[in-house]
């Protein structure tokens, strides 16, 4: 392939894309694995879900040693050594002998895990042209959401017997996308901003840019509201939990309960797909108003909430063959949804919530690399990640201690509806945060194209254009950027 040609970079972000769900696979695997690991290790489930906690903790405060490093040097060697190590951690999970073991081999994974997406997030910002950036970014983040869906379902059905066997087989599957990754384009930072087009940018990010990161007024907001809204996103990593505690209130064996339970949670969460729909509406939204982006975002989650209150209490008839095999488990799932209304309306309301929160991600993606320059990007998506990491934590920390609070009050699977449905009203915070994100980005977004295009100007190369084929953008043009007719 023509190196840095058309089909070298379509190559080089779909690797990305496939780099981006393998890391949420390492981390979605362990929930629906709760009971299996802690059993064999002779602990509670509360001590593995600790192992989960600490691991978004320190894969989030990693990332942004990670971030740093690409932005000051060449990015692809940062991240390779990344995913390197997160491999090795999460084949030592498998191989684990027991419980302290397993828990040093997660904070491996988790040291390793902070590389991928903060580095590969500055790349593919520089791969992707402006025009394009919401809906390229919805299948990168969609990639994330894919990965942890995936998680789940592989941590269901390769491990309702073994638990040790998804951790060996997504190791495999690292390796295999690693290679992968050698042969993707290293592309020069700033390579698809309009502005730049022909320009030799070699500006990197220094220590002391940390103040003016944060006097773009934008950026606070987009780092601040990952803290209440992963708080919530943190909490559906039990939506599992709550699936197999209905499928064991209804009689059904804890090895079926938990395929039940996997197979449920992943159905459920496919609205996540849709996100692509919440890239393109910021897409073409921003094309009038450079609030656009933070509009769909804001309006996404909060009309989310409802629906996923009602999504928790409404009742589920589970009608699966208790003890089968496998495939007869999971062929019992997907008859469900189409012989059993409560399933398939339960399925209707979780698709349509995350169908409008999905709208959060590629839009959050877009706006960063929208108001920051190149070198600011990996630096600034990893100062929202360690917030989200934070927030995620917590959520995931908090819920299993309000399910325990609740137990007194609401026996299993109740208990786990209220303490989900609660944990919800966190998106309310987040969508006036995007609100006021809509107030200030405009300002940013001006000073950032302005910056950029006096470095065009100043520049003696004559423009040579950019991947997607954008000239270089006026300051007072630069909402209509995204137009392909522009």
């Amino acid at each position: 392939m023509l190196r840095g040609g058309t089909v070298h970079r379509v190559y080089s972000v779909v690797v990305f894309v496939i780099l981006a769900s393998l890391d949420n696979v390492a981390i979605g695997i362990v929930p629906p694995l709760y009971g299996s690991i802690g059993d064999d290790f002779g602990v509670g489930e509360g001590h593995i879900a600790l192992a989960t906690t600490i691991m978004f903790l320190i894969s989030a405060v990693a990332a942004i040693g990670w971030a740093y490093a690409g932005d000051r040097t060449d990015r692809k060697p940062v991240l390779i050594l990344g995913t390197v190590i997160w491999i090795a951690g999460t084949a030592w999970s498998g191989l684990s002998a027991g419980y302290v073991s397993f828990l040093l081999a997660q904070v491996l994974a988790a040291f390793g895990l902070g590389a991928v997406a903060s580095v590969s997030f500055s790349v593919v910002s520089d791969l992707i042209s402006p025009r394009r950036r919401g809906l390229v970014m919805s299948f990168w983040g969609l990639s994330q959401g894919v990965g942890t869906l995936a998680g789940t379902l592989v941590g269901g059905i390769l491990g309702h017997a073994d638990w040790r066997q998804p951790f060996l087989v997504t190791a495999v599957a690292g390796c295999a996308a690693t290679l992968l990754y050698v042969f993707t384009y290293n592309v020069p930072r700033g390579d698809s901003q309009p502005e730049l087009a022909g320009i030799d940018y070699d500006e990197r990010i220094h220590h002391d840019h940390l103040p003016i990161i944060l006097g773009r007024r934008t950026n606070i907001w987009l780092i601040l509201q990952g803290g209440t809204a992963q708080i919530a996103f943190g909490s559906l990593v039990w939506l599992p939990v709550l699936f197999r505690a209905r499928a064991e209130d209804q009689g059904y064996s804890p090895g079926t309960a938990v395929l039940v339970g996997s197979v449920f949670a992943t159905i459920f969460q496919l609205g996540a797909a849709l996100s692509i729909l919440g890239g393109l509406a910021g897409d073409r939204l921003q094309r009038r108003t450079p609030r656009g982006r933070a509009l769909v975002a804001a309006v996404g989650v909060l009309a989310a909430v409802p629906f996923y209150v009602v999504l928790f209490f409404v009742p589920m008839r589970i009608t699966v063959p208790d003890g089968a095999g496998t495939a007869d488990v999971i062929r019992g799932v997907l008859d469900n949804v189409v012989t059993e209304p409560t399933v398939a309306v339960c399925l209707a309301i979780a698709v349509f919530a995350l169908m409008l929160t999905s709208a959060n991600s590629p839009n959050w993606f877009a706006m960063i690399a929208d108001v920051n320059p190149p070198e600011h990007r990996g630096t600034v998506y990893s100062l929202g990640n360690l917030v989200n990491g934070f927030g995620r934590a917590g959520g995931n920390a908090l819920v299993g201690v309000a399910f325990q609070r609740l137990a007194g009050a609401f026996p299993p699977p109740l208990n786990y509806a209220v303490g989900l449905a609660s944990f919800q009203f966190f998106f309310i915070p987040t969508g006036i945060m995007y609100w006021m994100a809509s107030r200030t980005v405009a300002d940013d977004m001006a000073a950032t194209h302005a910056a950029l295009l006096a470095l065009s100007k100043s520049s003696d190369r004559g423009p040579d254009g950019d991947v997607g084929g954008d000239p270089p953008v006026a300051v007072e043009r630069f909402t209509a950027q995204q137009d392909p007719g522009v």
